[in-house]
C-alpha cells in the first residue's frame, strides 16, 4: 500500500515539473515521438516545400514549444547497382518510353504498331479524307512552284547541274512523307547545307576539271550523311546535336546567308573570273576589281530589277499574311518572264549567262558512282557526317517550331532514321544532301498543309517538270537564279534573335558572333567549328567556374534568398549562409571550397570592422547541387578542416538523395555529424541560432 502511494506521488510530482517546466514538456513530447516514429511526413518551414523523412528515424535536436518540428535528413534505401544502372540507362536513351504502346498488346497488334512507328503514314493515312487533301493538294503546288527555281540555284551552289537540284525534290520527300512525323516540313535541298557541300568537296576535286568524280563525291558524301543520320537516330543518340546551341545556330546562319548572297554576286553582275574562295575579303576583291571590265551592264539589269521584284514580293507576304502565296509563286514568276524576255531579245549573245541544258528524265541510278573503296571513302566520310549534323539541326529546328504552332508531338529520333533514310536512298538516285527547308516549310504551313501528302504533290510536279519542262529552262538567265537565292537567305540573318540572344546572355551573344565572323571572315567549315567550340567552351565555364550566393533571411518570412537578388534579405548574426549553384565534381571542387572560404574571410572581415559577433557557423545551402563526386567530397573534408581551425562549424542544408548517399557511403555525414545535416535552410538556422529565429 505505502508503495502504491509512493508511487502516485512520483507521477504527481512528474505532472507537475512537467506544467512549471514546458520545456521539459517538449523534450519529453519529443522523446515520446522518438519512441513510436516509423515514417513521418515533414512540412517545411520554407512555403510549398514538402519533405518525407523515408528513414523513419526522428530527430533528436530540442526545440522550443513555439517552434516547428525539426527532423532528421533520411537516406534512401540502397538501391540494387543493375537496377540503377537500367534506370539511368533508360532515362538517359528512352527517356519518352518508347515500347510504351506496346505494352499487354498482342502479338499481331505489335506487329501493326511496329509499321506505324516506321512508316507514321499507316497511322494517319487511316483518318485522311478529301478536305484534308484539297489543303495539302494547294500547298504542294505552291511550295512545289517555289522549289524549282531553288533547286536550280542550290545545286549552282553546290556546283553541280541544275537537274540534280531537282532529282533531289522528287525522291527524297516521297521516303520522307512515308517516314516522317512533320506534318509541315518540306524536304529539298538547302542553301546552307548546298554551300557547305560545295565548299568542302571542291577542296578535294575541282567540279570543272574532274566533274564526273566530283559528282561521285558528291553522292558518297549524301550516303554517309544518311548513315550518319540513321544511325543517330536509330541508337537515339540526337541528344548530340544539341551541342550546337542556338546562339551558334543564329550566328552560323547568318553568316551563311551573307556567304552565299555574296557568292551570286557573281551572276548578279556578269562576271565570268571569279574567287572560288568564299571569305568576304577574297570576294569583294573579285568584285571591285572587275567592275570596270568584268561587270555585264544587261547582267546588272535584269538581276537587280527581278531582285527588288523578289523582295517586294517577300514583304507583301510578310504584311499581309493571306497574301502568302504572292512570295511563293514570285520566283517561278521571275523564271518564266525573264527566260522569255532572254529567248524574244537573244541577251545571251550579249554577255548574260543563261542555264544552258537540264538533262530531261527521272533520277538515273548511282549506286556503282558512290566510292565504297579508295581515297575518297573517307573523305566522303567525313564531308557527310559533318554536312548530315547541319542538316539534322535545321530540320529538326524547323520541324518543332512547326509542331509547336500546331501543337502535337514530334518524335526527334524518329525524324532522324525519316531523314537518315531518305538520304540514304537519295544518293543511290542521283541526289545530294537533303533535308527541311525553312522557306518552304513556312509557304507549306502558310497555305493550309493538313500533313505530309504535301510533300507528294511538290514531288509530283517536280516529277512532270523533270520529264516535260526541263528544256524550256535552257534560256533562264543565271542572274535570275542568283536573285532567286539571295531574295530566299535574306531570312536567315535574324536580328531580332541576335538583339534578343544580347539582351538575355553575353556568352550566348559572343558564341553567335564567333560564328558568324568565322563563316564570313574565313570559311563555312571554320565558322561551325568556332560555333561548336564557344558553346562547349560556355558549358565547361559553367561547370568549371559556377555561380555561388549569400543568403539573407526575407523580412517577415522563413525564406532565404541570395542577397543580391533581394537587397531587403537580412544576413543572420553569427551565421554565413551560402548556396552553391551546380553539382561538385572534379573539375569545380577546388574552386568551390576556395570561393566559399573566400565569402568566409571577407564576412569575417566586414564584422570586424564593425565589431559585431564572429561567425560561427557555415551553412552550405545545396539544393542546386545535383550530384558530387569523389573529388567533391574530399573538397568538402579539407573545407571541413579549414573551418575547425576557424573555430566555425560547417552545416549542410537541403541535399538531394544522391548527394546524401554518397556523403553516408563516405562517412562524411559521419566526420562532421548527422546533427549538422538538414532538411532547410530554415532549420539549420533555428537549430545553430534559435534566438534569431524570427517565430
Amino acid at each position: 500500500m505505502q508503495s502504491g502511494y509512493l508511487l502516485l506521488l512520483l507521477i504527481s510530482s512528474f505532472h507537475i515539473s512537467l506544467w512549471l517546466n514546458p520545456e521539459l514538456s517538449s523534450c519529453y513530447l519529443l522523446s515520446a515521438r522518438e519512441g513510436k516514429a516509423t515514417m513521418s511526413h515533414h512540412v517545411s518551414d520554407e512555403p510549398g516545400r514538402k519533405e518525407m523523412d523515408i528513414t523513419g528515424v526522428s530527430s533528436s535536436r530540442r526545440h522550443s514549444e513555439n517552434l516547428p518540428y525539426v527532423y532528421k535528413v533520411g537516406v534512401a534505401p540502397k538501391q540494387n547497382l543493375l537496377k540503377e544502372f537500367t534506370a539511368t540507362l533508360r532515362e538517359t536513351f528512352f527517356s519518352d518510353d518508347p515500347l510504351r504502346r506496346f505494352k499487354d498488346q498482342p502479338r499481331s497488334k505489335k506487329f501493326v504498331l511496329g509499321l506505324q512507328t516506321v512508316f507514321p503514314i499507316l497511322e494517319w493515312g487511316r483518318d485522311y479524307n478529301l478536305s484534308k487533301f484539297k489543303g495539302d493538294l494547294i500547298a504542294g503546288l505552291t511550295i512545289a512552284s517555289l522549289c524549282i527555281p531553288q533547286d536550280i540555284g542550290y545545286a549552282n551552289l553546290a556546283n553541280l547541274s541544275p537537274q540534280y537540284g531537282l532529282y533531289s525534290s522528287f525522291v527524297p520527300p516521297l521516303i520522307y512523307a512515308f517516314m516522317g512525323s512533320s506534318r509541315d516540313i518540306a524536304i529539298g535541298p538547302v542553301a546552307v547545307v548546298s554551300l557547305f557541300l560545295g565548299t568542302l568537296l571542291q577542296h578535294e576535286i575541282d567540279p570543272i576539271k574532274n566533274k564526273l568524280d566530283y559528282q561521285r563525291l558528291a553522292f558518297t558524301a549524301t550516303f554517309f550523311a544518311g548513315i550518319t543520320q540513321v544511325t543517330l537516330g536509330f541508337f537515339r543518340l540526337g541528344f548530340l546535336i544539341d551541342f550546337l546551341s542556338h546562339a551558334a545556330i543564329v550566328g552560323f546562319m547568318a553568316g551563311a546567308a551573307i556567304t552565299i548572297a555574296l557568292q551570286q554576286l557573281k551572276f548578279l553582275l556578269g562576271i565570268k573570273v571569279f574567287t572560288k574562295k568564299t571569305d568576304i575579303i577574297s570576294v569583294m576583291h573579285s568584285v571591285w576589281g572587275t567592275v570596270d571590265h568584268g561587270w555585264n551592264w544587261q547582267t546588272v539589269v535584269i538581276g537587280i530589277s527581278f531582285l527588288a521584284f523578289l523582295l517586294f514580293a517577300k514583304y507583301i507576304g510578310k504584311k499581309n499574311r493571306k497574301l502568302f502565296w504572292v512570295p511563293a509563286i514570285a520566283p517561278l514568276t521571275s523564271v518564266i518572264i525573264s527566260t522569255f524576255f532572254v529567248y524574244i531579245t537573244h541577251a545571251e549573245k550579249h554577255g548574260v549567262q543563261i542555264v544552258n541544258h537540264i538533262e530531261k528524265g527521272i533520277n538515273p541510278s548511282s549506286v556503282d558512282k558512290i566510292f565504297f573503296s579508295g581515297g575518297y571513302l573517307v573523305k566522303g566520310f567525313k564531308i557527310g557526317v559533318v554536312a548530315g549534323m547541319i542538316a539534322l539541326t535545321e530540320a529538326i529546328a524547323i520541324g518543332r517550331t512547326f509542331a509547336a504552332m500546331k501543337d502535337y508531338q514530334l518524335d526527334g529520333n524518329k525524324e532522324m532514321v525519316a531523314l537518315g533514310t531518305m538520304n540514304v536512298i537519295g544518293s543511290m538516285t542521283s541526289c545530294y544532301v537533303a533535308t527541311g527547308s525553312f522557306s518552304r516549310s513556312a509557304v507549306n504551313f502558310m497555305a493550309g498543309c493538313n500533313t505530309a501528302v504535301s510533300n507528294i504533290v511538290m514531288s509530283c510536279v517536280v516529277l512532270l517538270t523533270l520529264e516535260l519542262i526541263t528544256p524550256l529552262f535552257k534560256y533562264t538567265p543565271k542572274a535570275i537564279v542568283a536573285s532567286i537565292i539571295i531574295s530566299a537567305v535574306v531570312g536567315l540573318v535574324d536580328f531580332n534573335a541576335v538583339i534578343l540572344i544580347w539582351k538575355i546572355d553575353k556568352l550566348d551573344f559572343i558564341a553567335c558572333m564567333g560564328a558568324f565572323f568565322g563563316v564570313v571572315f574565313v570559311t563555312v567549315e571554320i565558322g561551325l567549328l568556332i560555333a561548336v567550340c564557344i558553346s562547349f567552351a560556355k558549358i565547361l565555364l559553367q561547370v568549371i567556374r559556377p555561380r555561388t550566393a549569400i543568403l539573407g533571411k526575407l523580412p517577415r518570412t522563413t525564406v532565404y534568398r541570395n542577397i543580391q537578388q533581394y537587397p531587403d534579405a537580412t544576413k543572420v548574426p553569427g551565421v554565413l549562409i551560402v548556396r552553391v549553384d551546380s553539382a561538385i565534381y572534379f573539375i569545380n571542387s577546388n574552386y568551390i571550397k576556395e570561393r566559399i572560404l573566400r565569402w568566409l574571410t571577407d564576412e569575417e572581415e566586414e564584422l570586424k570592422e564593425t565589431n559585431q559577433p564572429r561567425i560561427q557557423y557555415l551553412i552550405v545551402e545545396m539544393s542546386p547541387v545535383t550530384d558530387i563526386d569523389t573529388s567533391g567530397i574530399i573538397a568538402l573534408e579539407e573545407l571541413n578542416k579549414n573551418l575547425q581551425k576557424r573555430d566555425v562549424q560547417l552545416v549542410l542544408a537541403n541535399l538531394g538523395p544522391v548527394v546524401i548517399d554518397k556523403l553516408h557511403a563516405s562517412n562524411f555525414a559521419t566526420l562532421i555529424g548527422e546533427d549538422k545535416i538538414f532538411l532547410t535552410v530554415g532549420d539549420a538556422v533555428l537549430t545553430c541560432a534559435p534566438k534569431m529565429e524570427e517565430p
